[in-house]
């Protein structure tokens, strides 16, 4: 296996700027691809969009994969600027076999935009992608008719999609508490029946600051979707819309990502400077930085850049509910370990169906570093010992948070050994590159 060891550092100072979101990016190469367009957009020709600052990872190459595999016309202007031509709804293939890795972003829309396509499709992925549960969304969209298959394990992928008659007559019910991406998938894809349809969350719905960037670029596409939280969480969307592009798009600055260079600087005494994420961010993990000032960091933010330094005093720890932030959430795991006190992070059990069981990857790698932890179903304890463990290995799981987290251990003056590094490309694959560039070693 690949290793990459940090040297001990003392100090992070710097300006970074950040990679394009991975939710905004493959949320927008979809939502390109089905803006179907005005009769007066059609008019002047075959309606497109240009992306700018599109995430180039793992998980967007699987997005633009597959929509290539459903004979989508794309076009790369540069680095990280597509042209996407717009199909609606009828892809040209009605037949295919679709690998997403381990994209949840990809898996989840693509599952419900499939589903009213009237084609034949398999939706695969990685072993760990078969772990990760879809029955909820399943359940939703054969509530309107969906055709959907599952292929090995009943309410996991891969999954078999065939052409079916559609009904949004009668309100769609779908649980909110194991993933947002479950009603993301179903609001983006409802539009494209034209039928009014509404949707009623079951339960509490965890991660509502990712179904708000999803409300926020269907409006950019011409979509609206009404909301009533009295209650129940109910959304309907009516049936005289379409999506119809915008033009021309920008991606945000990814803010998960921004989440490490703002600890570094809290951490390693700053200032550091995050550019592509301000004030003004769609995206709900920007409040991190709220987190932060509880803990004792100084944060300031404009209107394109958040940056962050030490206290002149030691961080305190935090009793928090991360609901809002649930990404930004593991960074503040590693943050527990320079704080004074011990940090309860809480209403994370969505930490348990991502790229790997997130709890439990956490807790066991936190101590190796010498942390006391305490694990529950949906919260975690962190208690810093009296002086980190130097020269641990940590396992990453495949899972790109993991590696991108504990290369923050180093800023306590001691190596650490990162297993599999190049699990970042998931979302950041020149992440170790921009980290090296801030910190100064002991």
């Amino acid at each position: 296996m690949e290793q990459l060891t940090l040297h001990a550092a003392s100090h992070a100072e710097g300006q970074i700027t950040l990679p394009g979101s991975k939710s905004i990016s493959n949320r927008t190469l979809l939502l390109a691809v089905l803006a179907d367009g005005s009769a007066e957009s059609r008019e002047f020709g075959t309606q497109h969009t240009i992306i700018r600052n599109l995430l180039d990872s793992d998980d967007t190459a699987r997005m633009l994969d597959a929509l290539r595999t459903l004979g989508v016309r794309i076009e790369q202007l540069d680095k990280n600027d597509w042209r996407i031509i717009a199909t609606g709804v009828n892809f040209p293939n009605k037949n295919a076999d679709l690998f997403l890795g381990n994209a949840g972003t990809a898996f989840r829309p693509l599952t419900a935009a499939l589903a009213f396509a009237n084609g034949n499709y398999v939706l695969r992925g990685v072993p760990r992608m078969h772990e990760r549960p879809i029955g909820d969304l399943v359940e939703a969209l054969r509530q309107i008719g969906a055709n959907i298959e599952y292929l090995e394990n009943e309410g996991f992928p891969p999954l078999k999609i065939s052409p079916a008659k559609l009904d949004a007559s009668q309100p769609i019910k779908i649980r909110g508490n194991v993933s947002s991406q479950f009603l993301t998938a179903l609001l983006m894809a409802l539009p494209l029946t034209k039928q009014n349809a509404i949707v009623q969350v079951v339960g509490d719905l965890i991660s509502k600051p990712y179904i708000e960037i999803t409300l926020n670029l269907m409006e950019q596409f011409g979509v609206s979707v009404w909301r009533n939280f009295d209650g129940e969480q109910t959304y309907r969307i009516n049936a005289d819309q379409q999506y119809d592009g915008p033009g021309e798009i920008y991606v945000e600055g990814d803010a998960s990502s921004a989440s490490y260079f703002l600890a570094a600087g809290t951490i390693g005494g700053g200032p550091v400077r995050v550019i592509g994420m301000g004030a003004d961010s769609i995206q709900g993990d920007k409040k991190f930085k709220n987190a932060l000032e509880l803990m004792g960091a100084n944060i300031s933010a404009g209107e394109n850049w958040t940056e962050s330094s030490a206290p002149s005093h030691k961080l305190k720890a935090i009793d928090l509910d991360c609901n809002h932030i649930p990404d930004a959430a593991m960074t503040l795991a590693i943050l527990a370990l320079f704080a004074e006190g011990t940090t309860v992070l809480r209403n994370i059990a969505s930490w348990r169906v991502k790229e790997t069981d997130r709890i439990a990857a956490m807790a066991t790698e936190l101590r190796k570093v010498g942390a006391i932890v305490e694990e529950g179903a949906d919260y975690i304890k962190v208690t810093p010992p009296a002086q980190l463990t130097p020269n641990a290995v940590i396992d990453t799981y495949d899972d790109h948070r993991m590696a991108m987290c504990f290369s923050l251990v180093s800023l306590g003056h001691v190596p650490i050994t990162i297993n599999d590094p190049k699990c970042v490309n998931k979302t950041f694959p020149d992440y170790f590159k921009s980290f090296a560039k801030i910190v100064k070693h002991a």
